[in-house]
């Protein structure tokens, strides 16, 4: 955040920086946010910026997702008794107590973790290569957000080594009208699948491949029907539409059917459900469903 609010002259003017003015740096940033955060501040903003929405008219109808990233944080040089005094829970005015510009630079809340995936390499004879794994030390930012509007309804910060699945609970919000939760397969567990039951909640939670085996067909594609549908919701067809890629390659394929040659592939290929050509070849353009015979042959295409 200090290099944003020093690259971006938008950021100076939100926050009240005139231009070559001092700004605070990395240390004051976080000090704020953990001062923000034990005095409760944080959530009552938050509260405060969802009613705003609200009278704004995003209302959150369209269920919720749930999802976490890793927040590299400067790593620390310690001692061994250092860091078992930080392994102890020991705050950094304990640990440095003769030292308080050092306490205050120290980090003791942050942990290491190893982030594995990253693309998939294959060997010449096709089996799969083992997923890299990198250390990250920091934290984790765990966010709930409005499956329509993209807007973050709860939030959590922990460790990057706490597990995804123990913050469920505390980022689904009941103030949303939807009842399908989404979320990837770290947040999926028995203790979870009942909570969510037991509040009426619809799990959506991708579901872990068995191991040394391939997914089940069934399941596979119940994980891609549900991937489909909250990209649907979240990017519906109105959207799209009204973009001008939308409309510059729906008026390019009406020209082709109307003006090109009598041996047209569009021209002579069937209609869909008895529709017009022009709506058929409209109908290739987009498909909410990447793996469907429809997939997008536009600039809809990931």
């Amino acid at each position: 955040m200090e290099f944003m609010i020093r690259d971006r002259l938008s950021w100076m003017r939100f926050l009240g920086f005139d231009l070559g003015a001092p700004t605070p740096d990395e240390n004051t940033i976080r000090h704020f946010r953990n001062r923000l955060t034990e005095t409760g501040t944080l959530k009552r903003v938050m509260k405060a910026f969802d009613w705003q929405l609200q009278k704004k008219g995003y209302i959150p109808m369209a269920g919720q997702i749930v999802d976490a990233s890793l927040v590299p944080a400067p790593k620390q040089r310690n001692t061994e008794g250092e860091k078992a005094a930080i392994k102890a829970g020991k705050c950094a005015r304990e640990i440095w107590p003769n030292e308080p510009a050092k306490a205050a630079q120290k980090d003791v809340d942050a942990r290491w973790t190893l982030k594995i995936g990253g693309k998939v390499r294959y060997r010449p004879d096709g089996t799969p290569l083992p997923m890299i794994a990198a250390p990250v030390f920091g934290y984790k930012s765990h966010i709930s957000i409005d499956q329509r509007f993209g807007f973050i309804r709860e939030s959590a910060v922990t460790s990057a080594a706490a597990p995804d699945g123990w913050q469920l609970r505390h980022l689904v919000s009941r103030e949303s009208t939807g009842s399908q939760v989404w979320a990837d397969s770290a947040y999926r567990s028995g203790e979870n699948e009942k909570w969510l039951a037991e509040r009426m909640l619809s799990s959506r939670i991708h579901r872990r491949k068995p191991a040394g085996k391939s997914m089940p067909r069934a399941m596979a594609k119940a994980e891609a029907r549900d991937g489909a549908q909250a990209y649907e919701s979240k990017c519906p067809r109105s959207i799209l539409t009204s973009s001008p890629a939308w409309q510059n390659a729906t008026s390019s394929l009406q020209a082709e059917i109307s003006s090109g040659p009598s041996n047209s592939s569009l021209r002579n290929s069937p209609s869909q459900n008895g529709t017009s050509d022009e709506a058929s070849a409209a109908a290739l353009i987009w498909s909410p469903y990447p793996d469907s015979p429809n997939a997008p042959v536009g600039p809809f295409r990931s």
